[in-house]
């Protein structure tokens, strides 16, 4: 069998394929995981009614899916929330287990998964070619996952029916987080379009 053209061995050189396997996907979803926890962990600041924290575990989230796309990105998501729900203190804060969920921050525990399902969607069905070179193209799948469902979810979740705040301070409250959103999402943007630049088969494959 002749050997590759001399342009395609410098090309895999510079980009080496990661193996599409059931192994290393399970990889990625326990690395991504651990890296939403570790996000979650540096310490908070507390803002608003009910002193909601500041954290980075939307760019733990938001980087999920823009690297691994829509199911992956989502798995990755739901094993940090059910390990911490399971008890073990990744939220912020360092808490822990299911009465995070009778807190303020539960609208955008539950906002995560989905955002991660739109962001990762976009991403997935975005120009292959673009990934690598366009930060902005990111930024929009980032962004349209916060409108659409982290921050009304994070609003709902403050409401006065679940934790016992009026509709108005938690819209207020939920302000307070959008500049830093905003950093954080272009950020996302950043590292995502660097993580495809290296490994530009890290998505998975049309169908």
């Amino acid at each position: 069998m002749p050997d590759a053209p001399p342009s395609q061995n410098a090309r895999a050189a510079k980009h080496p394929r990661l193996p599409q396997s059931r192994t290393t996907d399970l990889a990625l979803v326990a690395f991504f995981g651990a890296f939403i926890a570790v996000c979650a962990i540096i310490p908070a600041i507390n803002v608003g009614i009910g002193q909601v924290p500041i954290t980075l575990q939307t760019f733990g989230v938001g980087l999920a899916a823009a690297c691994l796309g829509a199911k992956r990105g989502t798995l990755a998501v739901l094993l940090y929330i059910a390990v911490g729900l399971a008890g073990v203190p990744i939220f912020a804060n360092g808490n822990g287990g299911i009465g995070v969920l009778a807190g303020p921050s539960v609208g955008y525990i539950v906002a995560w998964p989905l955002a991660t399902l739109l962001i990762g969607f976009l991403v997935e069905r975005a120009p292959r070619g673009k990934l690598a070179t366009s930060a902005p193209l990111i930024f929009a799948c980032v962004i349209a996952g916060s409108i659409v469902f982290i921050h009304p979810l994070g609003i709902v979740g403050m409401d006065a029916r679940i934790v016992g705040f009026s509709f108005a301070d938690a819209f207020k409250t939920d302000l307070i987080f959008w500049p830093g959103d905003l950093i954080k999402s272009a950020l996302t943007a950043i590292v995502a379009a660097s993580v495809h630049r290296a490994f530009p088969d890290l998505l998975p494959r049309r169908r």
